[in-house]
């Protein structure tokens, strides 16, 4: 990570933790009074691929002691609707401007995996993972709603995780790559403005 882009999370997170405290409080209550504790998840997730850290979310779902990989419609059932809320406009997401300042991750780059899926794919994270992992980035605006519908459609914990390792991680990686070759300062505030509007031009 550059100097330029370091200080632009830090400066960028500080800002919206002091602008958002509002918000983010008013969820943390409603999750406690309509959902009860945790009000956080907390998930591992890589930033090399031998380097995990603990990444946070406003929780959005029954806690399961057994839950592991990624979310498909096996897991739709468990989403609450405070969490069904948050999920639809990416406020489950907030706590990792914390991640941001703490430096786990950045603003942009590939979203964190689950170190199961870096033991599983080594050499594709291998390459990945030399871009600090981000909450927005090529692959997540370009691809996420394809990924949520293809997951969205599984019904057993063993079919999301074949749809996912099959037909979600190269394609994510290939976006990953792609951004990894036109990594700027520059280009990063460009997918920054497109998460913002929801839009994304790959040219």
């Amino acid at each position: 990570m550059t100097p330029a882009k370091r200080l632009l999370d830090i400066a960028l997170s500080l800002t919206l933790i002091v602008l958002l405290s509002p918000l983010i409080g008013v969820i943390a209550a409603m999750i406690l009074i309509r959902d009860g504790r945790p009000v956080l998840y907390l998930s591992e997730r890589m930033k090399t691929p031998d380097r995990g850290f603990q990444l946070w979310k406003f929780r959005t779902m029954h806690p399961d002691k057994d839950d592991c990989g990624v979310s498909g419609g096996d897991k739709a059932g468990r989403i609450t609707r405070t969490g069904a809320l948050l999920r639809r406009y990416r406020l489950d997401e907030l706590p990792q401007l914390w991640n941001i300042l703490r430096g786990d991750i950045s603003f942009v780059g590939p979203r964190p995996p689950l170190r199961r899926y870096t033991e599983m794919f080594p050499e594709l994270y291998a390459d990945v993972l030399q871009s600090l992992p981000g909450v927005t980035g090529l692959a997540t605006l370009a691809f996420h709603r394809t990924e949520e519908r293809l997951l969205a459609e599984c019904e057993s914990k063993e079919e999301t995780e074949a749809v996912y390792c099959r037909r979600c991680v190269p394609r994510k990686a290939q976006l990953d790559l792609i951004y990894a070759k036109k990594r700027s300062l520059c280009y990063d505030l460009k997918l920054m403005a497109a998460t913002v509007l929801r839009r994304i031009s790959l040219h």
